[in-house]
């Protein structure tokens, strides 16, 4: 039987390539939107072109009613949760001292909260069946901090610790529990950079490049293999040598 994923925020950027990745593998793929519905379904539609098995399913992640009907939702059409990405996120770019208590609050909700709310609806199934894989995305930010992404680096610092522990707690139940923390990659997350910002990045970089989506998805994928089976409690940083 095929093993399925569900890949939270998985309409656009390293969300979607992830589910192009794991479709490519053989895996049946859940993509979960909140706000992008026509790229989740053209999606879902593309991969079913191309032989996969998906399903879109719209909730928000910061709402745990929401993820909790997500996960009966995939569980009831395809009978199984092998791996969950929690993808979902949201950035932004404020002085500190401009954030307000609704800034902080809203990067929380849906950087950890989601997380936290997605994981723990999966997580009786996986460990009735005494295995599965969850891959939680952080960024090079909550590993270095960024000026003017103070609440945005916290909330992916709090990812990483979540991972850290989650990890050692769902060891002995066979669950493997990582973290993908993604340098700058070329999304429409990081669109807003202009090009002086975007050159000063490369410049920094040592590879000299951004990042793809696809190198992102790479990642993810193996980290849900039974190639990362002895691989837990840790967090992968492809970022071209920008933070090491």
């Amino acid at each position: 039987m095929a093993r399925t994923v569900l890949i939270t925020g998985a309409s656009r950027g390293i969300g979607a390539a992830c589910a192009a990745a794991f479709a490519a593998d053989g895996w049946n793929v859940a993509i979960n939107y909140f706000s992008g519905e026509e790229k989740a379904l053209a999606l879902s539609s593309s991969l079913k072109q191309n032989g996969a098995n998906a399903l879109a399913v719209r909730a928000d992640v910061s709402d745990p009613a929401q993820v909790r009907d997500m996960a009966a939702q995939v569980l009831l059409h395809f009978g199984r949760i092998d791996a969950l990405i929690n993808n979902a996120g949201i950035a932004q770019q404020k002085l500190f001292c401009d954030l307000t208590d609704a800034d902080w609050d809203r990067m929380f909700d849906v950087n950890v909260k989601g997380v936290f709310y997605c994981s723990r609806a999966v997580l009786p199934h996986m460990i009735h069946n005494k295995q599965g894989k969850i891959v939680n995305i952080s960024s090079v930010w909550g590993i270095a901090g960024a000026s003017c992404e103070v609440h945005y680096s916290a909330s992916k610092a709090a990812v990483i610790g979540l991972t850290k522990a989650l990890a050692k707690e769902l060891g002995p139940s066979g669950i493997q529990v990582n973290c993908v923390a993604p340098g700058v990659i070329s999304t429409d997350m990081n669109a807003k950079l202009d090009n002086d910002a975007i050159s000063r990045i490369r410049e920094e970089t040592p590879l000299g490049v951004l990042g793809s989506a696809e190198d992102i998805a790479n990642a993810v994928l193996f980290l849900s293999s039974e190639k990362a089976d002895f691989i837990t409690g840790q967090v992968l940083s492809p970022n071209g040598g920008f933070v090491i």
